[in-house]
């Protein structure tokens, strides 16, 4: 099997020259690349991905930067961007930050290096001044001092529609349960639609948030415990916080629904296996994922959009815990 040393001999010039060569970075003196470039074609020499981009002048690679992939609503997410892109022949590369702004960090620069067609980001962190419009990128979730374009659910009306539903249900008292990330992302508006309901409607209510990332679940929900035991409605941030809170709170007799009513928002939930089954506010994770693409899709093109943010409609889905 040829390999890129078996190029670089032929050429007569370093592997790291030859490396250049095929992913179009670094200085390469003209008459050295049409070298390296003579000698690829010789040997039939494309081992990958980026190669074969070189040969084909054009990536059908796309970046997908997210912060944990064992999160349930990533990994639906990341189901449908790839059926997206393989309905038009592209390939997915899943980068998993863990939510650590060094390792996004670190994959911007190697999608940088290794010319992928486009990138579809999910991150809270403080990256701005190290994401570029270079590569056509769509973020979801997240906006951008830069002219991103970004794709999110109605967060706001997501808030609002919590409240609603959980005074309906009997709550005189209820809490928002969230996080506060370092930078502005959409999901801050669930907390601000939450807000404006209650106070439009009159109703006394509670905010309770930690700085993100949530490292320790069972000493956030302790204290909140402790400090708000006149709560009878939830409405967190995410379905996974609303799980972990109705955990903890069954623990100390606390009845769901009976003594707190329980909202989440995201809709991950979605088998009757589970058990009690979530009331939440159901994000259309399939629709948000192949507008994205799409859009991502004319960026690559060239195509102009006629806005920066796609906000789209959420719905509130019945469970058993209101």
């Amino acid at each position: 099997m040829t390999s890129i040393k078996d190029v670089a001999n032929l050429a007569g010039v370093a592997v790291g020259t030859v490396s250049r060569v095929i992913n179009n970075s670094g200085a390469v003196k003209p008459k050295t690349r049409k070298k390296v470039e003579e000698a690829i074609q010789e040997l039939n020499y494309f081992p990958n991905e980026v190669a074969r981009n070189f040969k084909m002048q054009k990536s059908k690679m796309v970046a997908l930067l997210l912060p944990s992939i064992w999160n349930p609503f990533f990994s639906e997410l990341a189901y449908y961007i790839e059926d997206e892109l393989d309905r038009e022949g592209f390939k997915l590369m899943l980068c998993n930050s863990g939510g650590k702004p060094e390792k996004e960090l670190y994959y911007l620069e190697m999608l940088r290096q290794n010319k992928v067609a486009g990138i579809v980001g999910i991150t809270y962190n403080d990256i701005e001044n190290n994401v570029s419009n270079n590569i056509p990128i769509v973020s979801i979730d997240r906006h951008f001092n830069k002219k991103i374009t970004c794709v999110t659910s109605d967060n706001f009306e997501g808030g609002r529609l919590a409240l609603r539903e959980l005074v309906r249900a009997g709550a005189r008292k209820p809490a928002f349960m969230g996080s506060v990330t370092s930078v502005f992302s959409e999901t801050m508006n669930r907390r601000q639609g939450f807000i404006h309901e209650a106070e439009a409607l009159g109703i006394d209510y509670v905010i309770y948030e930690k700085p993100d990332p949530i490292v320790d679940d069972n000493a956030y929900i302790h204290e909140f415990l402790n400090e708000h035991g006149d709560v009878d409605g939830i409405f967190a941030i995410t379905d996974m916080l609303a799980a972990s809170y109705i955990d903890k709170a069954r623990r100390k007799g606390i009845r769901i629904p009976e003594d707190v009513k329980v909202i989440g928002y995201d809709g991950i939930q979605d088998n009757p296996y589970f058990h009690p089954i979530l009331s939440t506010i159901r994000q259309p994770v399939e629709e948000m994922a192949r507008m994205t693409i799409r859009l991502l899709y004319n960026k690559i093109e060239g195509i102009p959009l006629d806005k920066q943010v796609y906000r789209i409609p959420v719905k509130f889905k019945q469970g058993e815990t209101t």
